[in-house]
């Protein structure tokens, strides 16, 4: 049952922000390639790839690629689809759930894990997933189709898993519209202040410095990009007018649950994702410039 009262402007992105590191704590996190160097992949590359694909089954380079949108195709096709000759989808699909929940239970602790709290945030954010849309969502749909883990930490972390890639997808819309290819959209995100930091980028998206170097050159050209390599204004402008578009593209999951129920969703997920923050969840050196 969603609420009557209006949706404030930018609830959902302040929600998305709190609950999409709650997902993302494993991509960090030694128990995911201690999983699956268990499958026979050592690989940190081929690791994320494949966990982050398998909802999509055995995929092929290309369809990586155009879902993750910023990542080298050389460096996905170094992994794919060689990851699915070593191992499969599924058996993917249950080291990368087992090691979100080690995770979870390590940066957290039992009793958060198991707490009311936890229950009540794996309510709400899966009755947001209600509001989701498939369509043009490939990342979203494929893991829509997963079944929901029993364990309330897990459920909660299934809907955040959920939430992310639609709203992921959606912005990929917005990138393409804004017409920045994957390196650009690094470097002006970067700029900003609130993308990963151009060490995480060389480190996990196989680009080179010339690659990056080519990009800003674009975007100078473009007027959205100065000298020293920071936003113009009206590379500021195009960035504030991407996470509009992504906000309206990924509305509904918000509008679904409704003003209270975002509110008590971002108060709970605050809580979670900042004790897994001060646990040491995140390294330092992967975010800002």
């Amino acid at each position: 049952m969603t609420s009557s009262s209006a949706l404030p402007e930018q609830a959902g992105r302040a929600c998305h922000n709190v609950v999409n590191p709650f997902h993302s704590t494993h991509y960090f996190a030694p128990e995911l390639p201690a999983e699956m160097a268990a499958l026979g992949i050592e690989d940190r590359s081929a690791s994320y790839f494949a966990c982050r694909s398998a909802a999509m089954g055995a995929v092929g380079p290309g369809t990586v690629t155009a879902t993750f949108y910023n990542f080298n195709h050389e460096l996905i096709a170094r992994h794919v689809p060689h990851v699915w000759s070593v191992t499969t989808p599924e058996q993917v699909l249950a080291a990368r759930l087992r090691a979100a929940d080690a995770t979870l239970r390590r940066l957290l602790g039992d009793a958060a894990v198991e707490s009311p709290e936890m229950a009540e945030a794996a309510k709400l954010a899966l009755r947001a997933t209600e509001g989701c849309t498939p369509q043009a969502r490939p990342l979203y749909a494929a893991h829509a189709d997963l079944p929901v883990p029993d364990a309330p930490h897990l459920a909660y972390w299934h809907a955040a898993t959920l939430l992310r890639e639609h709203r992921g997808d959606g912005h990929l819309l917005a990138l393409l519209d804004a017409e920045l290819d994957g390196p650009e959209a690094l470097v002006t995100h970067n700029a900003s202040g609130r993308g990963m930091s151009f060490k995480g980028v060389m480190a996990t998206r196989g680009w080179s410095e010339d690659d990056w170097q080519a990009a800003q050159e674009r975007l100078r050209t473009r007027g959205l990009l100065d000298a020293e390599g920071e936003l113009t204004e009206a590379g500021v402008q195009l960035r504030k007018d991407l996470e509009r578009r992504t906000d309206r593209l990924d509305r509904g999951p918000y509008a679904h649950l409704g003003a209270e129920g975002v509110a008590r969703l971002t108060e709970l997920a605050t809580g979670f994702t900042t004790t897994a923050m001060n646990a040491g969840a995140f390294p330092a050196v992967m975010f800002g410039k």
